[in-house]
């Protein structure tokens, strides 16, 4: 198995591990914003996920403009724009593994 064939798994790892907790939510919940981050940082724990995942989310945006440009990728703004998709509608663990996937598939056909 290749290396950019495990990314891919983890990218869909990371779009049905949190949806398996998101959809029940939403269900109950619909899309209420202010509920979602109230119990997302309603404990000291939670804070410390949820401010991990937005420093994450944006380390994650500087490494993926900076290596798709460094690597001199075709589709700059379709390789941001579904990283940022991804990371916004599921998570950092999805478009990490998103963007090693389409780096990786990028580096193998040098």
């Amino acid at each position: 198995m290749k290396l950019r064939h495990i990314y891919f798994l983890l990218f869909v790892l990371g779009i049905i591990l949190p949806y398996s907790q998101f959809i029940p939510w939403f269900l109950k919940n619909g899309l209420d914003l202010a509920l979602f981050f109230s119990e997302l940082f309603s404990s000291k724990i939670g804070g410390m996920f949820g401010m991990d995942l937005f420093v994450s989310a944006v380390v994650l945006f500087v490494f993926t403009a900076f290596e798709t440009a460094r690597l001199k990728m075709r589709g700059i703004w379709l390789i941001l724009t579904a990283v940022f998709l991804a990371t916004f509608l599921a998570g950092v663990s999805c478009g990490f593994p998103l963007f090693l996937y389409l780096r990786q598939k990028h580096i193998d056909n040098l």
